[in-house]
């Protein structure tokens, strides 16, 4: 993990920009391929050998259909659930891009203040807080009034008032005011396709079908390591 939270020595703000658009590109990769982490944090971060942020962990992921993933229930890690997931009516569906970019704040919060923002030892009462509380930064350390500005606009307890990924990405503070513009999805993404004779080949070959999208992806990124396995 590239931070064990909480720290008495959170990144500074120009290393937490650099792994945050790191991660903002895996995410935004993530969700092209139509897929929610349903658990980013620092925890599931890892730092390759050249520096670069890779996600990891994809225990409570899901694949979607269509623009969006439509969810239920809650999984992943209890402090970085966004306040709709937190729901008691078991029929109400959320957006699962919109959790994702909550637990990306809640991250980008954690990387340079060293703990997250809502925080109670007991599950109801946290609940409460993530849904409740307003949001507040602490005295030290300082931090710049323009990342105030993203987090609070990642933070929005309301998830149709919420940023989205293509908003952050243009934001002030992610490309300092324009200097370092994020690179475009056709840029940064590619559709991994397996074809009938592919999956075939899986079922006989491969024990899952993930381990095949993983392959191809590696072929086209001309690598032969585990983008996701800690270095």
């Amino acid at each position: 993990m590239i931070l064990d939270i909480p720290t008495e020595h959170p990144f500074e703000e120009d290393l937490a920009w650099k792994y945050f658009r790191d991660t903002l590109k895996g995410l935004e990769y993530l969700h092209f391929q139509k897929i929610v982490h349903r658990d980013i944090k620092p925890a599931n971060l890892l730092l390759s050998e050249t520096g670069q942020v890779k996600i990891a962990d994809f225990g409570v992921s899901y694949e979607f259909e269509g623009i969006d993933a439509f969810l239920t229930g809650t999984a992943g890690t209890p402090a970085f659930m966004a306040p709709e997931a937190l729901t008691e009516n078991a029929s109400y569906f959320y957006s699962g891009r919109a959790q994702d970019i909550w637990s990306l704040g809640i991250t980008l919060y954690a990387f340079v203040i060293g703990k997250v923002p809502f925080w109670d030892n007991y599950i109801i009462a946290l609940h409460k807080k993530i849904k409740n509380d307003p949001l507040v930064f602490p005295e030290k350390p300082q931090i710049s009034d323009k990342l105030k500005s993203l987090i609070k606009s990642i933070l929005k307890k309301d998830p149709g008032l919420r940023i989205m990924l293509h908003e952050i990405k243009v934001h002030p503070w992610v490309t300092k005011d324009g200097r370092y513009p994020m690179p475009s999805e056709a840029e940064n993404c590619h559709l991994v396709t397996v074809s009938e004779e592919e999956i075939e080949n899986c079922v006989r070959r491969i024990p899952r079908l993930d381990t095949l999208i993983l392959v191809k992806a590696m072929g086209h990124r001309r690598s032969f390591g585990n983008p996701y396995k800690k270095m």
